[in-house]
């Protein structure tokens, strides 16, 4: 029986196999397709007879690779990667939807997402149910015979709220249902969802994974039957991860542990400067003793996260000034990278989302989401400080 190795091993050591140039590193596979020997080849392979590679839409060395490493992060049966992580929402929704279908979702999710069930499915016929953040006890009452799907994201996006995974996993068994679970904010290496009854589970390799704001991705992965639906529906509908992405991804993900870490040690003390600020209304980071799920946060992650939310006293008004006053940061909507960036949800990653729509997900004209990043967090604080001064 083959050892299994602990998460930074696996994530430095899993490779494609060397080829016959016994490269120390993975090459990178700039094709577009692969050759055949001969016609029986050709057909076995298009037959499925044989697992090899055929054309890059539909698997490429560097993308498998990079498969590979995320499904022993997070503890997967099988993957597909994406072009973007909106890529991986859609196609894995698609994939496992038909008309008449129903979600149950969290409310607080992604701006993006929450256009796609407000705005694209409809015109399919797929309706959704939106329930808070802090009351799964609503969830029975909207599962209907149509119900397929429990849809969320823990940490979320932009309120760094957290869900009860455990719980999520048991409903989700009660009635029979596909959960995934959105484990952007906190990466395999805090989060394994899959160890709490998830199905699936979506990333956008955008942020932590790449961790340098190069290239764009996404990843789903999770139950091999389940993922075979996927891989089917993304073979033909084409938005398959590039292999120059995929090989930057693989590479990433071998600092990804040691990144995290930085990460969340500079956002703690970020949140507890924050919290003792006169000009903030309300930090939330969830290993801040004063998260409101900061049990359940400490039982699910291994640490929080580089994600910190909080408002700034005085409104719209106020929180343009801070804005205006960074100087060090980043004024960018993406988050996970080395560089702090501070973001104004409401303006931008949750503008599409009317004042009501975002007020029910707890984002106030004042609300500020900062990714916080590698620099050292004495300059991180001094910048905010004087932002806020």
């Amino acid at each position: 029986m083959e050892k299994k190795h602990k998460f930074e091993t696996e994530a430095i050591r899993t490779q494609m196999e060397r080829s016959q140039y016994l490269e120390h590193s993975s090459p990178l596979y700039l094709t577009s397709s692969f050759v055949f020997e001969d016609a029986e080849d050709m057909r076995a392979s298009f037959a499925e007879e044989k697992d090899r590679n055929i054309y890059s839409r539909y698997s490429n060395p560097n993308s498998s690779e990079f498969v590979e490493k995320v499904c022993k992060m997070e503890g997967a049966e099988d993957g597909f990667a994406f072009a973007s992580g909106m890529a991986a929402v859609f196609s894995t929704l698609g994939a496992l939807l038909r008309s008449g279908d129903h979600i149950v979702s969290a409310r607080s999710i992604f701006g993006s997402t929450h256009s796609l069930f407000m705005n694209f499915f409809p015109n399919w016929n797929i309706s959704h149910s939106y329930f808070q953040v802090d009351e799964l006890h609503t969830i029975d009452d909207m599962v209907t015979p149509q119900t397929k799907i429990l849809y969320a994201e823990t940490p979320t996006n932009p309120g760094v709220d957290v869900l009860d995974l455990e719980e999520l996993g048991k409903i989700a068994k009660k009635h029979n249902l596909i959960l995934i679970i959105d484990n952007c904010f906190a990466s395999p290496y805090l989060q394994q969802p899959i160890k709490f009854g998830a199905d699936l589970v979506i990333h956008s390799g955008t942020k932590l994974m790449d961790g340098q704001g190069r290239v764009l991705a996404g990843i789903t992965v999770g139950n091999a039957e389940l993922i075979d639906k996927i891989y089917r529906f993304s073979r033909i509908t084409g938005p398959a991860l590039s292999p120059f992405n995929a090989w930057i991804l693989s590479k990433s993900l071998e600092t990804l542990a040691i990144r995290v870490d930085r990460h969340c040690e500079n956002a703690l003390k970020l949140a507890e400067f924050l919290e003792q600020h006169e000009k903030v209304n309300w930090v939330k980071y969830p290993f801040l003793k004063s998260h409101p799920k900061y049990e359940i946060a400490k039982k699910q992650m291994k640490a929080g996260g580089c994600v910190v939310a909080f408002e700034v006293k005085g409104g719209l008004e106020e929180g343009r000034k801070f804005f205006d006053s960074i100087r060090l940061l980043s004024l960018s909507a993406n988050l996970g990278d080395t560089r702090s960036i501070v973001t104004h949800p409401a303006s931008t990653t949750h503008s599409k989302l009317s004042k009501e729509e975002r007020k029910a997900v707890g984002i106030s004209d004042g609300s500020v989401r900062i990714s916080v990043g590698l620099e050292n967090i004495s300059d991180i604080i001094q910048d905010i400080a004087q932002a806020l001064d």
